[in-house]
């Protein structure tokens, strides 16, 4: 930026030059004597000014892309190191407005201030060199300039404040664009194009209200300057023509002077230009460095946090809650609220609970997503805040509920959370999931590229859970992982489930109870808090709401190994 600086401050040399060469033109044809030394250093002017305003427009251009991928890079970064928390109240569309329309708007605010110290110079150069040809003609100058300039000032906040509200408006548009095409099946089933699509062209009007009010002002302070400017030469022609007249300016000097008063229109209108661009360039970057709010995960486990050797005792929990209260939100009630759990190291654990009972805010603590307000977790024996959330989360394999594919092939999906996995470990896993002879249909086999609308909801199911079985660590997590799958794959589905839990922790959010049928321990949460615990047998027996949650789904409340009637 400092060289570009240097680089303006150049070209403005040159254009300043110009004039007083153009004088000494005329000086000299008057003269009679030979012009080809002026006329040479005016081309010299012109070409090496010519060169440096290129370079300096290439040098800038170059800073600003460099600036805008700087933010937008950054922003990224600050997505996806964020707590989820604070993440998912945001709007996405609006979110990746951010990165994308907001950081474009630095690229022309990058500039700006290189070119208001430029056109500041270049203004204060003209005014100087037109007091030397003559004062009384700089003084009239001087009046109409401030004129302007107080015309101006008084636009540019109704500038900015139109700026900001257009890029607020522009946030809402993208959010609710967004969550109206992710639900765009839901859209066309309900016949509600019509309405939905009002509602988002009502933002769009709005986007644009703020947009057409943003040009008008700078339209009018456009033609503000445009013509404060021509009135000042038009003025300036007849008061200079009326002093040559009077043998007190030379016409050489006129015909400077007016030069000088065109060159005005170009300081002018430069800082009138980058006025705009960085106020609109100080509104999104206000916008960006709201996004500094959002809080970061740690990256690392801080550095008093002992660091005892794992536990040799193969029968130690693998997790463990105490007393764990957790709130979404300063001022929201608890979402859970004295838990006491036990994961063993081996078996499945379900956990089961009408509509928020607490059942993924217990998955939010355990992947730390969400961190308790009192209690404490345990992982081997020690304390949560002991690990990073990288190390955490190393000991645990994750599938959610709506099984998001990742951007990339099937190759890329299974791998995201093992780049390094063999062939033979992803044909194991596919296998498991009765998904190897779908993929070998395919005519890319494993590099088939995938996207929400090619994949059915099951695919993506049994996708997600290989994903989670491939090289799978102490701790499996399944949100429901066979809610869109046919009957066939479920049971192949629950038999890996059966083998997993042979060997290490499953725990399963259940909402339909025939997953939790083989469970060998089943937690009843309600209202936050743990209900009951025990096998399908005791808690059908024992606990009412579990038994009421039986009978609603009809589910046949029946283990494989021994049959109890539904009372």
């Amino acid at each position: 930026m400092l060289l570009g600086l240097v680089l303006g401050l150049a070209a403005n040399t040159a254009g300043l030059a110009t004039p007083m060469v153009t004088k000494w033109v005329l000086d000299t044809l008057g003269a009679g004597q030979s012009m080809a030394r002026p006329i040479g250093v005016l081309l010299a002017l012109v070409v090496v000014g010519a060169a440096i305003t290129l370079c300096q427009w290439r040098l800038l251009g170059t800073l600003a892309e460099h600036i805008v991928l700087d933010a937008r890079t950054a922003l990224v970064r600050r997505y996806l190191r964020a707590r989820v928390g604070d993440l998912q109240r945001r709007p996405t569309g609006e979110l990746v407005t951010r990165v994308t329309s907001d950081t474009h708007l630095l690229r022309e605010a990058s500039g700006s201030i290189v070119g208001l110290v430029n056109a500041g110079i270049a203004l204060v150069g003209t005014l100087v060199l037109m007091g030397v040809l003559d004062l009384f003609l700089l003084g009239c100058t001087i009046v109409a300039v401030l004129v302007v300039a107080a015309v101006m000032g008084a636009l540019m906040p109704r500038i900015a404040a139109a700026e900001a509200a257009a890029q607020q408006s522009m946030g809402q548009l993208g959010g609710a664009l967004e969550g109206a095409l992710r639900a765009i099946r839901t859209v066309k089933a309900s016949r509600a194009e019509a309405r939905l699509g009002e509602r988002v062209v009502a933002d769009a009007r709005q986007a644009a209200a703020h947009s057409v009010r943003s040009a008008r002002v700078t339209a009018s302070v456009w033609t503000i300057a445009w013509t404060g400017i021509q009135l000042a030469v038009i003025a300036i022609l007849g008061i200079g023509a009326w002093r040559a007249q009077r043998d007190l300016l030379e016409i050489s000097s006129l015909i400077a002077f007016l030069l000088y008063a065109f060159q005005l229109m170009g300081p002018i209108t430069e800082l009138t230009q980058n006025t705009t661009a960085l106020q609109a360039g100080v509104a999104a970057a206000g916008r960006i460095r709201e996004i500094e709010a959002i809080d970061t995960e740690p990256e690392t486990a801080p550095a008093t946090a002992t660091r005892p050797a794992p536990p040799a005792d193969p029968e130690q929990p693998v997790l463990e809650f105490r007393d764990v209260t957790a709130r979404y939100g300063p001022d929201a009630p608890p979402a859970v609220r004295g838990i006491d759990l036990v994961i063993p190291r081996r078996g499945h654990t379900a956990i089961v609970g009408p509509s928020g009972a607490g059942k993924t805010t217990l998955f939010s603590l355990i992947l730390r997503f969400l961190e308790p307000e009192h209690g404490e977790l345990l992982l081997d024996g020690r304390p949560y805040a002991s690990y990073s959330h990288d190390e955490v989360r190393a000991r645990l394999a994750y599938v959610e509920q709506e099984t998001p594919v990742v951007p990339g092939t099937i190759r890329d999906n299974l791998r995201f959370t093992h780049p390094d996995a063999t062939e033979d470990e992803i044909r194991e896993v596919l296998r498991a999931v009765r998904l190897d002879e779908k993929i070998d249909s395919l005519a890319d086999g494993l590099d088939t590229s995938l996207s929400s609308t090619e994949v059915s909801g099951g695919q993506r199911q049994r996708i997600a859970l290989a994903r989670a079985m491939l090289r799978t660590p102490d701790v499996l997590l399944l949100d429901e992982a066979t809610a869109q799958v046919d009957g066939l794959t479920e049971a192949a589905l629950h038999e890996c489930v059966r083998q997993r839990a042979a060997a290490g922790a499953v725990v399963t959010i259940a909402h339909r109870l025939s997953t939790v049928l083989d469970a060998d321990r089943i937690v009843v949460l309600a209202d936050g808090r743990i209900r009951a615990q025990g096998t399908h047998a005791e808690l059908l027996a024992g606990d009412d709401l579990y038994r009421r949650l039986v009978e609603a789904l009809r589910i046949a409340a029946e283990r494989r190994d021994e049959p109890v009637a539904v009372r």
